[in-house]
């Protein structure tokens, strides 16, 4: 459950209006004012708290329910334990996160600049904008209304920020043009020179970077991720994507829309990729490579050659994941010889 320290809890709530939030039907109608407190766990919820149960993989975890209420499918409901309140939801997953806006809401700063905060005279804030403590806005920059910029953020000349957005403490934004509701984690680093140099006179001299980052609308980039600037053309990161921890996107990558980038994939320069792209952890990519709409790559894969739309590969080099499978098979097998 969550902490009260941390999260605002929007509780108690009844299970009349938990099924209204949910989307979900209460089977014992008698139950509709029972109070829930908390949510929790399937593992540590308690009589006042409600629970969500959907992994068919876990079944055994049922028989350990103790909450007052549980969300789960009709198939499931059946396993469910004698004096728990059933609640069956079509689609859990999405009533789990319903309820845990409503329940838990995160502390909200109030529109204010601080004291300490500095910012260019040619900047322009939006309405209801937080900037807080030492945060740096240099000449020309444009942040749009309802944003949060927290402590220590910096935010480049020129650079543009959409509506409502978060820039996270010690983020530092440079060379950018950003649209709305995005999230920027702590620590993310976005704008940086591209790695680009060239052998002159046994040295390596640096190639001068003068593209941008241009993020569309809806884009979560986590903590301590890098996204270099074009050297020339711009890099692109499209509506909706999702960027964990850890990622690093070279110069003038176009990463399409909807991509899931998970945490330490690392893509080199001039890369293009379709929409809903998906990459496990740890996977790399070589230089001015394809990827197509829908394609998958597996943790810790190693890619060196364009990927088809749709497909699903692993392994370093990569091939499809049916033959890396076979592969793993082959070495099990022979390496027992």
């Amino acid at each position: 459950m969550a902490d009260t320290i941390f999260y605002k809890n929007n509780g108690p709530m009844n299970l009349s209006e938990i099924a209204k939030i949910t989307n979900s039907v209460l089977v014992d109608d008698s139950a509709e004012k029972e109070v829930i407190v908390n949510i929790a766990s399937i593992e540590s919820a308690t009589k006042d708290d409600l629970c969500f149960f959907y992994d068919k993989k876990n079944k055994d975890k049922a028989s350990l329910i103790k909450a007052k209420a549980c969300v789960t499918t009709q198939e499931l409901s059946k396993l469910i334990p004698e004096g728990v309140i059933v609640l069956i939801s079509e689609n859990p997953k999405l009533a789990f996160i319903s309820i845990m806006e409503a329940f838990y809401e995160e502390m909200k700063h109030d529109a204010k600049i601080e004291e300490s905060a500095h910012i260019a005279e040619t900047a322009k804030i939006g309405k209801d904008c937080y900037i807080g403590h030492n945060v740096v806005i240099e000449d020309n920059v444009v942040i749009g209304d309802n944003c949060v910029i927290e402590a220590n953020a910096f935010i480049g000349q020129g650079c543009k920020i959409g509506n409502n957005c978060r820039i996270a403490n010690n983020a530092s934004i440079s060379y950018c043009l950003m649209g709305n509701d995005c999230f920027i984690y702590t620590g993310a680093r976005i704008g940086q020179d591209g790695f680009g140099f060239m052998v002159v006179n046994g040295r390596h001299k640096r190639i001068p970077q003068v593209g941008r980052v241009i993020i569309g609308n809806d884009v979560e980039v986590g903590s301590n991720a890098c996204i270099d600037r074009g050297a020339l053309d711009d890099t692109i990161i499209g509506d909706g994507c999702r960027i964990d921890n850890l990622v690093q996107v070279a110069h003038n990558d176009k990463i399409g829309k909807c991509c899931i980038l998970v945490a330490q994939t690392g893509i080199a320069g001039s890369c293009t990729f379709g929409d809903y792209v998906v990459c496990g952890g740890q996977t790399g990519f070589a230089d001015h490579l394809n990827v197509g709409s829908g394609a998958q790559v597996g943790a810790q894969s190693g890619v060196m050659r364009d990927i088809e739309p749709g497909a699903i590969v692993m392994g370093t080099p990569t091939v499809p994941i049916k033959d890396f499978m076979r592969q793993v098979a082959f070495l099990q097998k022979n390496s027992k010889k």
